[in-house]
C-alpha cells in the first residue's frame, strides 16, 4: 500500500480515549473517511455512526467492515478485544489495531497476565488466586495488613478493591464472591501492596519490535488528596517528571520482556500494551497490564506524540512496527475529567453542556468528549465521566493553568472536578513518601 493511499477507518469506542484517537487518526494524509460505534456526541460530530453495530460482536464488526470498504479498524475499549472482535476482523482480510482474543487476556484475566509475567520474570506484586471464599479470606487473615484484592476478569475497572486494613480486604473477597462484578469474581486473586508512586507506559508492539510512548500518571481517587472511591480515572499528566531514565528502560524491558514471552507461548500481541508500574524503592514493579490504550492517558500522550497514527497502527497489524517513525514534542500535557455529580456512583444524565467553543480558544486547549451525546440538537452529559480538558504547554505549571482555566468556562448542571491534578508531582518523588 503507498502511502498516499488513503484507507478508510472504523474506530469502535465511546469515551475520551476514543475521541482522542479520532482527532489523532483525521490528522493523518492517509485518514479517509472516518465511520464511529457507538461514539459519543464529539466524536458523532467528526465522524459517521456505523447506525446498529454492536461493538463486541465480531461477526458483525467484521460484516460491516467488509461491506463498507473498510481498511483500518481501531478498537478502543477492552470488551471487544476480549470478545475477539480482532481475530475476526483480521480472519475477514482487513488490518485491526488491537490484540487477538488471546493476547488481550493480559487485561481479560488477571491470573493469566501474573503467570505470564512469572514465566517472563519481570517484577511485580506476590499473589495468590482463588476460586473459593474460604482459602481467600484465610490468606487474606496471612498478609494480615494492606493488600489488593482483583477481581480476576473484566469488571469495567472496578473489579480491584485496595485494602488497607484486613477487614477491607475481607470485604472486598466478599464482594466478589459474592457477585458484586459478575462472573468477572469467579476467580479471586489477591496480592501484596506496593508503595510509591504509579506510572503509566503504554507502547505500541506488532509482537516483535516495542516502542514506548510517553510516561504518563492517572489520577484514580474521586476526591481530592487522593481520597474516596476509585474512578476509571479524574485527570492524568504526561510525561511524570520524577521518572529516571533507569526507571524508563526498566519499565520498557519489562513490556519488551512480556511481549517475547507471549511470543514464546505462540501469542503474537499486536497493538498497545498498557504497563501500569509502582515506582517502588527496589524499581519498577508491575501493577497490572491492559491490552489496549488507557483512559484518560490517552488524553495527554496522543497530543504529544509527533507520528502518522494511520500509519504506525497499520505497522503495528502487519509487522512492520521497526520502520515507524515516532518521536515527542518537548510539551507538557494536563488533562482534567469533568464529571458528573455522583460519579462514581449514580449520577443524572441529559444536562446541557456548554462553553467547550469558548475553552478550546485557549492556546493549546483540547476537550475530548467522553460521556456526552446529542439530543434534539442539543449536547447533553451522557455518562459519569463527561469531558476530558486537555492543555499542552511548554511547562507543567502552564498546562495546569491552561487547563483549570478551561474548566472553568465549560458548564453544566452538576459539573464536579478534581482541583489538584498533577499538584503533587510538582512536589516531587518525596509527596509519595510515607
Amino acid at each position: 500500500m503507498s502511502t498516499a493511499e488513503k484507507v478508510d477507518i472504523l474506530l469502535l469506542g465511546a469515551g475520551g480515549r476514543e475521541h482522542a484517537m479520532l482527532r489523532k487518526l483525521a490528522e493523518s494524509p492517509r485518514a479517509g473517511k472516518l465511520w464511529a460505534a457507538p461514539g459519543n456526541g464529539g466524536i458523532l460530530a467528526e465522524a459517521e455512526l456505523a447506525e446498529g453495530l454492536d461493538q463486541n460482536d465480531p461477526a458483525a464488526v467484521a460484516e460491516f467492515a467488509k461491506t463498507h470498504g473498510i481498511g483500518l479498524v481501531v478498537i478502543g475499549p477492552e470488551a471487544p478485544l476480549v470478545a475477539g472482535v480482532g481475530d475476526a476482523v483480521r480472519a475477514a482480510g482487513i488490518a485491526c489495531f488491537g490484540p487477538s482474543g488471546d493476547a488481550a487476556q493480559m487485561e481479560g484475566s488477571k491470573l493469566f497476565a501474573k503467570q505470564v509475567m512469572e514465566r517472563a520474570g519481570v517484577p511485580t506484586a506476590r499473589y495468590k488466586s482463588f476460586t473459593e471464599q474460604g482459602p481467600a479470606e484465610d490468606y487474606v487473615r496471612e498478609l494480615a495488613g494492606p493488600c489488593v484484592v482483583k477481581a480476576d476478569g473484566l469488571a469495567a475497572g472496578k473489579g480491584v478493591i485496595v485494602a488497607q486494613t484486613t477487614d477491607e480486604a475481607l470485604a472486598g473477597v466478599r464482594e466478589c464472591f459474592a457477585g458484586q462484578f459478575g462472573a468477572a469474581g469467579n476467580t479471586v486473586v489477591v496480592e501484596e501492596m506496593l508503595k510509591g508512586p504509579e506510572c503509566s507506559l503504554l507502547a505500541l508492539t506488532d509482537g516483535k519490535t516495542v516502542i514506548p510512548l510517553a510516561s504518563s500518571q492517572d489520577h484514580k481517587r474521586a476526591l481530592e488528596g487522593d481520597l474516596g472511591p476509585n474512578t476509571g480515572g479524574m485527570g492524568v499528566y504526561s510525561p511524570v517528571p520524577f521518572v529516571t531514565p533507569e526507571e524508563h528502560e526498566a519499565m520498557v524491558e519489562v513490556e519488551r520482556k512480556v511481549v517475547a514471552q507471549l511470543a514464546a507461548d505462540g501469542i503474537t500481541y499486536s497493538g498497545c500494551l498498557y504497563g501500569g508500574f509502582m515506582l517502588t524503592k527496589n524499581g519498577p514493579k508491575v501493577l497490572e497490564f491492559n491490552a489496549r490504550f488507557g483512559d484518560p492517558e490517552t488524553q495527554v500522550v496522543l497530543p504529544r506524540m509527533k507520528a502518522d497514527l494511520v500509519d504506525v497502527f497499520m505497522r503495528c497489524d502487519n509487522g512492520t512496527l521497526d520502520g515507524a517513525d515516532v518521536s515527542w514534542d518537548d510539551d507538557w500535557a494536563v488533562s482534567v475529567v469533568l464529571t458528573s455529580a455522583g460519579y462514581p456512583g449514580s449520577y443524572e444524565k441529559g444536562k446541557e453542556v456548554t462553553g467547550i467553543e469558548e475553552a478550546e480558544k485557549l492556546e493549546g486547549v483540547t476537550v475530548y468528549h467522553a460521556g456526552t451525546a446529542m439530543v434534539d440538537g442539543k449536547l447533553v452529559t451522557n455518562g459519569g465521566r463527561v469531558l476530558n480538558v486537555t492543555a499542552v504547554a511548554g511547562s507543567f505549571e502552564g498546562a495546569r493553568e491552561q487547563a483549570y482555566k478551561a474548566c472553568e468556562l465549560i458548564d453544566f448542571e452538576g459539573k464536579t472536578l478534581r482541583h489538584d491534578i498533577g499538584a503533587r508531582a510538582l512536589r516531587g518523588r518525596s509527596a509519595w513518601e510515607l
